[in-house]
């Protein structure tokens, strides 16, 4: 039974719905410690998050238990506050891949959990609530919420000025969410500032050339595609995808070495990974594949330019095991090679990797 039966509430509690915090009506009865307010919002929230952390969340909304000493009760409270941190970081991931993938309305609970678990953890004014604030600014956006992603974006901002010790990362988080907003309302200008912004303080953090500081160069390329400037897109586009390139072929060459080691050792299939989380890999292939499409619609202009994104498209699949999608890339990057009669010694790294595909795929693991 979903239903909440009155009389089992305590006197005085007022039971939330996880989504929209109004009054509850039911109950999860996997966990007993999530609310909703019907149906549509507890099947919206299972979906999107709840059904991955339903068990989780039961230590973290019951009482701690009575503990002997008082070094029981700190290892305790250590326990509860790993849970926290996982289930923030966890909560978190989530919702990107969601955006990146386009499932703005999964987002949202994946985002609210998110930003729950920053203010039990850390407070109502700390700027480690500023992440979330921005998750759901671009959810809200990408659901045409404008208004509401403006609030979210204001809440962010808030926050901001009034920590002292908020980083780099934070503050290009903030100024892309900025400039994604100026976007949809189509004023460029206040955009491309918030995105010069961006990538700024994502230099800072992280260095120029680095995949978390493409994304500021994407989005600015898409403002530059938007106003049919399209020598100035076709710049960005070519430096995004080679930023992503240099990543994942120095990946490739690590994973390499390292697979010729295993074989060497322990005789077995070294297992494949791309070095990122599955919302950067999201992004991965939500940039490169925009890319792809600006490519192929310029493709007489520029082949080699085209082979270069399906390239690296490949070598993100492979390294993310998923050898089908592998395989449809190098096909079309063989294909396009031959037909316009490009580079032999591209040709021939293109199907060695094709060739190392097909074999693993033929190879279970052992």
């Amino acid at each position: 039974m979903n239903v909440i039966y009155p009389l089992a509430v305590p006197k005085g509690r007022r039971l939330c719905c996880e989504v929209c915090e109004a009054p509850a009506e039911r109950v999860c009865k996997a966990c007993t410690v999530t609310y909703y307010c019907g149906v549509v919002h507890q099947k919206a929230d299972w979906r999107s998050i709840h059904e991955k952390i339903c068990q989780l969340l039961i230590p973290l909304r019951t009482s701690m238990p009575f503990y002997n000493s008082e070094e029981e009760r700190q290892h305790g409270l250590q326990q509860l506050q790993q849970r926290q941190k996982h289930l923030i970081e966890f909560c978190y991931t989530v919702a990107q891949k969601y955006l990146f993938e386009g499932k703005h309305e999964d987002a949202v609970p994946a985002a609210l959990h998110s930003l729950r678990f920053r203010m039990a953890r850390h407070g109502l004014s700390s700027v480690e609530l500023v992440p979330a604030y921005l998750l759901l600014a671009e959810a809200s956006l990408g659901l045409g919420r404008i208004v509401q992603a403006e609030e979210y974006l204001s809440q962010a901002q808030w926050t901001v000025l009034k920590s002292n010790n908020c980083s780099n990362a934070t503050y290009s988080l903030l100024h892309r969410n900025l400039g994604l907003l100026y976007m949809a309302k189509e004023n460029y200008e206040e955009a491309r500032y918030h995105l010069a912004n961006d990538i700024y303080f994502a230099s800072c953090a992280f260095g120029t050339e680095d995949i978390r500081t493409s994304g500021g160069y994407f989005h600015l390329a898409n403002i530059f595609y938007n106003l049919k400037k399209l020598d100035l897109a076709d710049t960005l586009y070519t430096k995004v995808s080679e930023i992503w390139h240099k990543y994942l072929n120095d990946h490739y060459q690590v994973l390499s070495e390292a697979r010729i080691q295993q074989i060497d050792l322990l005789g077995k299939r070294f297992v494949n990974d791309t070095g990122l989380d599955e919302a950067q890999e999201a992004e991965a292939i939500q940039i490169l594949t925009s890319i792809l499409n600006f490519r192929e619609s310029t493709s007489d202009k520029a082949p080699q330019k085209t082979v270069f994104v399906l390239k690296t498209l490949v070598m993100l699949y492979y390294q993310m095991m998923n050898a089908s999608k592998a395989q449809e890339y190098a096909t079309r990057v063989l294909t396009l090679i031959k037909d316009q009669q490009l580079d032999a010694e591209e040709q021939h790294n293109i199907q060695e990797l094709f060739s190392l595909i097909s074999a693993e795929e033929d190879c279970p693991i052992s």
